[in-house]
């Protein structure tokens, strides 16, 4: 029997990340062979593997990576199965690791074949399974690219995000965080309206309007106030017929209140800017530059993003495990 001496031990527990019992048990099954006690213990982690592929995976750590240079971001999500496993150091370690390679390819696919010490990715996370014991899988990959990217993780590595913006400038580093702050926060699904498919917007004014009412009938038989049932849910939806017509509508108010003429510029605006504000909540919840920019809520993400100066948000990636 070959003579396992410690530091073999401790070598092949740092390339692996094994227990020291699993690391000498391999190296005296391999007879001392360094690769061969690799290849025993990968081979531990495919039978692991095996035995929890039909567990739940929901847990785990999402990390966001950015490159040195910042024109790429990546993000992943490593997915494991318990909470516990989830906010060890060394589990959070791996994901930033796998994060770091993730930045350099451009697809799922290609990240999980991609070289991670001397093996892929895909089989790191098969090594791992026996390492620690629990189904592992990568549950997310983002990738972006752009003159500037900007990252974001929430405290507890459940939630990243990434932001890209179309200039270099002063400052990108403020706004690029920032952004990714208020994509990670708000669950934004899209940059602005003007992306919404018709179809959608319609289909989701009609499922609101219907949930309204609903509210509606349970509220008038308690005797309280009804809810006010929008005509529209997105700034898509508001035409330059619609806003004329609400004005016009606005002014009829106006002089039936007796406001006098002279001052309806002055009322106007603020009336005006209320009904699009009440007929676009589809719009703050899910388009990223008319949400309400929470660092300063009187303003908009696309109007804090004007006021650093002559850059724009092209693009924006977010994964979350909550």
């Amino acid at each position: 029997m070959a003579k396992i001496t410690a530091q073999e031990v401790n070598k092949l527990r740092q390339s692996t990340g094994a227990g020291m019992m699993d690391c000498k048990n391999a190296l005296v099954e391999a007879e001392g062979d360094f690769d061969k006690a690799v290849d025993i213990l990968r081979k531990k982690g495919q039978k692991v593997a095996a035995k929890r592929a039909d567990r739940d995976s929901s847990e785990g750590a999402v990390i966001a990576y950015v490159n040195d240079d910042n024109t790429q971001g990546a993000i992943i999500s490593l997915n494991c199965e318990t909470d516990f496993v989830a906010k060890n150091d060394a589990f959070v370690a791996l994901a930033t690791e796998f994060a770091k390679v993730a930045v350099n390819c451009d697809s799922k696919e290609a990240f999980l074949a991609a070289d991670f010490g001397g093996m892929t990715v895909a089989e790191k996370l098969i090594e791992q399974t026996g390492v620690i014991g629990e189904k592992l899988e990568i549950g997310g990959f983002e990738k972006v690219s752009g003159p500037y990217v900007g990252s974001y993780i929430h405290v507890g590595n459940k939630i990243a995000s990434l932001t890209v913006l179309s200039a270099n400038i002063e400052g990108a580093d403020v706004v690029a965080k920032d952004v990714s702050m208020q994509v990670a926060a708000m669950g934004a699904t899209t940059l602005s309206y003007k992306d919404f498919d018709p179809a959608y917007v319609a289909s989701e004014t009609e499922a609101r309007i219907a949930v309204i009412e609903k509210d509606n009938i349970e509220l008038a038989r308690l005797g309280k106030t009804l809810k006010n049932i929008p005509s529209f849910i997105s700034r898509s939806q508001l035409t330059d017929e619609v806003i004329e017509q609400t004005k016009l509508k606005l002014q009829e108010e106006l002089k039936a209140e007796g406001k006098p003429e002279a001052i309806w510029d002055r009322i106007l605006p603020g009336k005006l800017e209320r009904f699009i504000s009440d007929n676009t909540t589809l719009d703050h919840e899910q388009c990223l530059l008319d949400q309400n920019f929470i660092k300063d809520e009187k303003i908009t993400v696309a109007e804090y993003v004007k006021s650093i100066g002559d850059v724009t948000v092209s693009d924006f990636k977010r994964i979350s495990l909550v």
